[in-house]
């Protein structure tokens, strides 16, 4: 195990606490609030009418910013940042694209620069303080310091992390999730593996520690998804799920391991700047291929997680069951099936690999590997 130093400075709240909301703004001094959140599906929940009478209760002024899509983009993001500049804080309502965009949003505010600046290199300074109701549960942004955003007109979608992107408090209530189809519940399922596969492959140690957290994070999902899809009101099974994801990427799984890389995310991020493909079907595509092409090199952690998953002993087969399950909830395996056809493999592997430049990957990931691993995914 490598030495390491942890700290998250988020408060959870896990339960029906969403009209805490406006005490816990009003405690903090916060007068007025840029209130983030997607399209109609907090006003249909009745969610919306809550937030907003507790805000009012504290007469906090509210400011709205809605619209925020599956795949956030800058073009919408810098709309929000001119109407941040009129409040002290920003509270997101919604999944993690919602809290991605906020906390871009959040940063550019009080750093005097463009959005796509924190995310071609800008340090920032200052953020508004922001604070978060999540009502899917995939990301894990409601815990860590990342934001991901799509830049539309240059077909780059890129990440960035700052200690300043961290929630002051995060309110989930997986009650809210309950309404949503199963395809949302599948590719969030998928996203909180990817989460815990990319740390439990690609860190540098592991410690066997690490490895049974990380493992148990990845049967957890299975066993409540699965439950999940056989009744979506399970909220025994909501919350344990909930709780895998905001695990999942909250740093804890990262304790101890040395440097980590992101590869699946890396070759993902691509199909959702390309090709506005969800997150989560995308990564169920590039996973599989990913391991194929892994396995030729080192399939001794792929045995050990073909064994605590799935009860194999192989790598092949620790494979094969992976495609299976992301096959039986319902999330794509194959580039054919996202209507992606081979002809635009080379196209992809260029925009994937101006992120490995960014990530500092172009050593093992070259165009041509690129290519190899999104050919794994041509069935």
């Amino acid at each position: 195990m490598k030495p390491f130093i942890y700290h998250n400075p988020t408060k959870l709240i896990y339960g029906e606490k969403q009209d805490l909301i406006g005490k816990i703004l009003g405690e903090s001094g916060h007068k007025s609030v840029l209130l983030v959140y997607g399209r109609n599906s907090i006003k249909k929940n009745g969610l919306y009418d809550e937030v907003v009478k507790s805000l009012r209760d504290e007469n906090i002024e509210i400011i709205e910013h809605s619209g925020v899509s599956s795949n956030p983009t800058l073009s919408h993001a810098r709309e929000g940042l001119e109407k941040a500049k009129k409040v002290t804080s920003v509270l997101a309502v919604g999944g993690g694209s919602v809290v991605d965009e906020s906390k871009a949003i959040a940063a550019a505010a009080l750093s005097n620069c463009d959005i796509w600046e924190l995310f071609t290199g800008k340090v920032p300074t200052y953020a508004l303080d922001l604070y978060v109701i999540l009502t899917i549960s995939a990301t894990g942004s409601e815990m860590n310091d990342g934001a991901v955003l799509t830049n539309e007109k240059t077909d780059e979608k890129f990440s960035y992390k700052s200690k300043l992107n961290y929630p002051k408090v995060s309110i989930i209530n997986p009650k809210f999730a309950c309404s949503l189809p199963n395809d949302y519940l599948a590719y969030s399922a998928v996203d909180i593996i990817a989460h815990t596969i990319e740390v439990y492959f690609n860190a540098e140690v592991h410690p066997n520690i690490q490895n049974r957290f990380a493992e148990n994070i990845i049967l957890s999902t299975i066993e409540t998804t699965e439950k999940l899809l056989k009744n979506q009101n399970d909220l025994d099974a909501r919350y344990e799920f909930a709780l895998c994801s905001t695990w999942a990427l909250n740093g804890l799984t990262k304790i101890g391991v040395g440097d980590v890389d992101f590869p699946c995310h890396m070759l993902e991020h691509s199909l959702s700047a390309l090709y506005d493909t969800p997150h989560g079907a995308g990564l169920s595509v590039v996973i599989p291929a990913w391991l194929k092409w892994l396995v030729k090199r080192d399939d001794s952690q792929i045995r050990g997680f073909a064994k605590a998953v799935f009860n194999k002993d192989s790598a092949a087969e620790g494979i094969e069951e992976l495609e299976k399950w992301f096959r039986k909830i319902g999330s794509p395996i194959s580039l054919n099936e996202l209507d992606i056809s081979k002809k635009e493999i080379n196209k992809i592997a260029q925009n994937i690999y101006k992120t490995s430049l960014r990530w500092r990957m172009s050593d093992i990931y070259t165009v041509n590997v690129i290519e190899d691993i999104l050919n794994n995914a041509i069935h």
